[in-house]
């Protein structure tokens, strides 16, 4: 079997007895209906000298840095004094929108981060919760949270408070843990990917371009000139074309003309492209006919000496991309040309080799990649609960 294939879940929350508890909670202690509040009057914004600049994010080790972005914590300082008292609070941010909940030592960083702390009778958790499930409309830049001060939010009492913090803390543990065991899952599925992929018994290694055909893209300039919304435009392929852990390209948002064509390069279904940008390294099949600007590389005739599969895991394992960066230079800026893909050492196993790999990496693929199987269907199922109940708990009858 593989690893991980059979783990024990986390106990799921019941949903349906929880909220029979809030119901039985409300008619006790608020039968005529729950208080509401604007944010601005729940919510004090916790005032700073100044965040943490985003060019010191790294400079740091002692103090995570929470910024608007949409991840837990965006980098690190050393500078005690840009922290805030160590307390419960919600990160807004003004230009995302993103909401957290922090309740650790941390300093806010710069450029649209709201740190605010609860007053009154509201629970911080409990305004999480509520601001968590808000929609705040966008209306211009770095105004998101003029908007949001003024919408209403329910403050029922504590022990209603209480009572759903704790249910939908236990939804977000659920799927805290879930996150936790797919990411274990997609280091483990990298490393034994490496293992099968190295291939250090006996089996030979030849120069990929002896292998194979690797040509840079071509680019029509100006670009604009050759788009085009007429049918009779081809393919223009683009980063963007293929989801983030997608495997194939199945189609464009944008086509060029005949004559743009002409000045491109063309790939065929079965062609690799490999990016040489934002996604750097990584492989693509081919499944449409089109054409490739020069921050790709195509691979086409490798069918003699490779599964299409098993060249698609080999490319993209942890070593081969660890051999592409290193070659391609220690610098920011990355050029992974065709000669560098050319240059590099590969092991052709036997095509018998190949599918055994290919089907067992297939199996572990979708367990940890694949949103319809597996730990992303399961943790996708988990966050469409935790949503359904968080809104179904944090709705009520306003007191007049």
């Amino acid at each position: 079997g593989l690893p991980g294939e059979h783990q024990e879940r986390p106990a799921r929350p019941r949903g349906e007895e929880a909220m029979s508890r809030i119901d039985d909670l409300l008619s006790t202690h608020c039968p005529n209906g729950v208080k509401c509040k604007s944010v601005g009057s729940a919510f004090a914004v916790v005032a700073t000298a100044r965040g943490v600049p985003r060019t010191d994010y790294a400079k740091g080790s002692a103090i995570p840095v929470v910024d608007q972005g949409q991840s837990a914590i965006a980098g690190f300082t050393d500078d005690l004094s840009l922290a805030v008292p160590l307390g419960e609070y919600v990160v807004f941010g003004d230009h995302t929108r993103a909401v957290k909940w922090v309740d650790f030592q941390f300093a806010p960083g710069a450029d649209g981060t709201k740190v605010l702390q609860a007053r009154g009778d509201l629970l911080p958790k409990f305004g999480f919760y509520a601001l968590d499930r808000l929609d705040i409309p966008s209306r211009g830049y770095n105004r998101h949270w003029t908007i949001l001060r003024d919408l209403r939010i329910p403050v029922p009492p504590l022990e209603v408070q209480r009572e759903i913090v704790r249910i939908l803390d236990q939804f977000s543990q659920l799927e805290a843990e879930l996150e936790a065991e797919l990411e274990a899952r997609r280091a483990q599925y990298e490393h034994y990917a490496g293992l099968l992929l190295a291939n250090k018994e006996q089996v030979p290694r030849v120069r990929f371009g002896e292998l194979a055909t690797i040509v840079r893209g071509a680019s029509p300039r100006p670009i604009q000139k050759f788009i085009t919304n007429d049918p009779g435009g081809v393919p223009w392929i683009k980063i963007g074309d293929v989801p983030a852990r997608g495997k194939f390209i199945t189609g464009t948002g944008q086509r060029v003309t005949p004559e743009g064509a002409a000045k491109s390069r063309r790939v065929r279904p079965g062609d690799f492209v490999l990016s040489n940008s934002m996604s750097f390294g990584r492989p693509y099949i081919s499944k449409i006919d089109g054409y490739i600007h020069d921050g790709w590389l195509a691979v086409s005739g490798f069918e003699a000496s490779f599964i299409p599969d098993y060249l698609y895991y080999l490319l993209r394992s942890s070593p081969m991309q660890e051999e592409f960066a290193r070659r391609a230079g220690a610098g920011t800026v990355k050029n992974l040309n065709a000669e560098i893909v050319r240059s590099v050492e590969v092991p052709v196993p036997t095509k018998e080799t190949q599918k055994r790999v290919v089907d067992l990496l297939d199996r572990f693929d979708a367990l940890v990649n694949d949103l319809s199987v597996g730990l992303p269907a399961e943790l996708a199922a988990r966050r469409k609960q935790y949503e359904h109940y968080r809104d179904r708990l944090l709705t009520f009858t306003e007191a007049s």
